[in-house]
Order: structure tokens, then sequence, then C-alpha cells
């Protein structure tokens, strides 16, 4: 017995998924902006993780040297804690013609400081500049429990000029053993533990025992600025903040709107003209008891079995809109980014990576690339029909 535990553990670590013993019927994944668990904790334990998720940060706890936020909840709060926001970072860097290289200090350029010595600004020859805007997190613990295959078989449905790229990356809490990435613009993380590390370490300026390195200020070192020691947290809050995550329902759809006639034929329209090549619909999660992230997690009821609607594939695409900005997925994607899940839409004003396009039909328009076909294909559209689609995002 004890030779069969270590080869099971030995296949998790692996990155299979281990078998479990019963396994049910998927159903619907719980959706709503109201504030109430999942079911993965209970309420009383999702409110005071909630409460952490929204606390401030201040200096004397290790807020900064360099940051851009004080909580997460200044990122992640429209209209409820975890949601999307309007509210956009700076990356920049340098292309050599050849390769991207980071700005002195790393892509991400902070838009505070502790100290006016230390602000950070982008300095010449990075003429590679992007605003990224903040993600949704509401539903997170869901695609986290989607098997790495299912994003591996979606891509392989697409067609081959429409063919999203999967990528694995380090998970973080398994030793930097990879996973398929899922969360972030560029696919950059595979975990909720590892996306609230990098968070509290390029957000906040918070260091834990997963990124234990202070960020430099343009590449020049911040240690006089900073007068606590690291790691700054102790690695509970970080937990903590992936507990959240784990218990917030998926966004849910105006059901009032999209029970119109408009934004049913919409619906018809969205996949006729092939927009579900890449936004796809439905995902169902691993079974309850299925160990993942390199066996750091394991997949609970509350999240098991369940489907969802995202409306994304969670693959790396080039539609035309591409940052130039490198992370963890090689210089092959460099003007790449991942599929927008399009649930929760209807909170956003601002649309697409950078949030500088405001209606959804100059969003629609701005695709390009390996969207092409899908693009002349709305252009093709009445102005009716394409009332009626934008109606049906309106929905999300």
């Amino acid at each position: 017995m004890r030779f069969l535990r270590l080869s099971l553990l030995g296949l998790a670590l692996m990155g299979f998924v281990l078998p479990v013993a019963l396994s049910q019927a998927p159903s619907e994944a719980p959706t709503g902006f109201d504030n109430l668990t999942n079911g993965f904790t209970t309420q009383a334990q999702f409110e005071a993780d909630r409460d952490v998720f929204e606390e401030s940060e201040p200096i004397e706890e290790g807020l900064g040297p360099v940051y851009n936020a004080q909580s997460c909840a200044e990122c992640h709060q429209n209209p409820v804690t975890g949601a999307i926001s309007q509210v956009t970072e700076l990356r920049a860097g340098h292309f050599d013609g050849f390769n991207f290289k980071d700005h002195p200090g790393g892509s991400l350029i902070n838009d505070r400081a502790i100290d006016a010595a230390i602000q950070e600004r982008v300095l010449g020859g990075n003429e590679v500049r992007t605003f990224r805007t903040s993600l949704n997190t509401l539903g997170d613990g869901f695609v986290e429990c989607v098997d790495s295959n299912t994003f591996v078989a979606i891509s392989n449905s697409q067609p081959p000029g429409m063919r999203g790229q999967f990528i694995e990356v380090p998970v973080l809490e398994a030793g930097g053993l990879t996973r398929g990435g899922r969360f972030g613009w560029k696919n950059q993380h595979a975990s909720l533990v590892s996306f609230s590390a990098d968070a509290y370490l390029n957000e906040m300026g918070i260091t834990s025992p997963l990124q234990p390195t202070d960020n430099t200020s343009n590449g020049r070192p911040v240690d006089a600025f900073d007068k606590v020691p690291d790691p700054e947290d102790d690695g509970e809050d970080v937990e903590v903040f992936a507990s959240f995550m784990r218990a917030t329902k998926a966004p849910p759809r105006d059901e009032e709107l999209a029970a119109t006639p408009d934004a049913k034929a919409g619906s018809v329209l969205f996949d006729q003209i092939r927009c579900n090549i890449c936004h796809v619909r439905n995902i169902t999660t691993l079974p309850a008891g299925s160990v993942i992230n390199r066996g750091a997690f394991t997949v609970p009821e509350a999240l098991g079995d369940k489907i969802i609607h995202p409306f994304g594939d969670f693959l790396l695409h080039n539609v035309g809109t591409g940052d130039g900005i490198v992370q963890n997925g090689g210089q092959s994607t460099r003007n790449k980014l991942r599929t927008a899940p399009l649930w929760g839409m209807r909170t956003r004003g601002r649309l697409m990576h950078d949030g500088e396009t405001v209606n959804r039909n100059e969003a629609i328009l701005r695709h390009a690339g390996e969207a092409t076909s899908v693009i002349n294909s709305y252009r093709n559209l009445t102005t009716n029909q394409k009332n009626q689609l934008i109606t049906f995002l309106n929905s999300l």
C-alpha cells in the first residue's frame, strides 16, 4: 500500500490527473453578483477571506517600495469584489527585430512608489508600450479546475489558421513544475496561488515565500527604501486570496435581456459567423477528487463536474491586437494574447486588453489576424443583425 501511495503521488506530480472513485453527472456552476460563496468555503469564511482581499495594505506592513495598488479589490471590484475593473497597468520593453527584451527591471512599470526618488517611468529606447486592463477573477476557481487536456482538445479542434497556442507555465507552489497556463493576458499562470503571489508582489510590492524578492525601480535596487524584512507575507495572505477566488461564483447573465428576441437572434449569429471558435461557450471542470496543480490542490465537490460558460478558450491567439510583450510563453507569444472570456462583459465599458476601445462594434472590428474571416463575416451582416449580435454580447 505504501508503494501504491507513492506511485500515485508520483503520477500526480508528473501532471497526470488521478482517477476518482465516483463521478457525478456535470451540473451548472453557480453564478451571481451576490457576494455569496459557491460552496467551496462557508459563507462566514468567504466573507473573512473577502475582507483580506479588500484590505488596504500600509507601508508599515510591506507595501511597495514600487507598486500599483494598495489592495486586490482596487483592481477587481466592478460590480462586486473579485470582478473586473477599468483599471490598467503599464508594460514596456524593446523589440530588436528578432526578440523582445524587458524594460530594465522588468516589463511592468509600476504607477506608484513610497518615495519620489524611486518612481518608475518608461526609459528611452523602450518603444514597445501597452496598457493592460485588470481581469475578472469571479469563477476562476472553476477555470483552475479545468483539465489542461481540455484546452489542448479545444486547440486541436480549431481550424489551422485560428488554432490557439497552449503553453505550460510554472506552478510556484509545486516547486516550479509546469501546467497548462490559463490566468493573465499571456496565460502566465496556471494556478490561483501562483497568480496571487505574483499579484501581491507586482501590484502591491509585497513579497512572500513564493515571490521573496522585491521588484526594482527601473532596474535599480530599492532595499534602502524598504523597512520591512522579506518575505513580508508569510504566505497566509496568498493562500487567502486564492481561497476567496476559488469560492466565488461565475459572472451571471442578464437573463431578462438574454430572453429578448434580439439577444436570441444575436446568439445564433454569434455561432454562425464563428465567434464561438475562440469564445467557447461551454467547458466542464474535472471530477471532484482529481489532483491538479502538480499535486498541490485537489478538486473539491463545489468546483468539480461543473459546466461553465466563459465564452473563451483560455488559449493564446494573434488577432492583430498583440501587445508585443513576452512573459512565460517565449518569443512566439510576443503578439499573442489570451482570448478574453466574455462572461461579465456587460460590466465593462473599456474593451480589449488595453481598454482603449469603448464600444462593442469597434472592439469587434479591431480584430484581425487569426480572426480575419470571422470579422469579414461580421462586416457582411446587416445593421440590424449587427445590433442583434451586440445585444447578445450585452447580455453576457
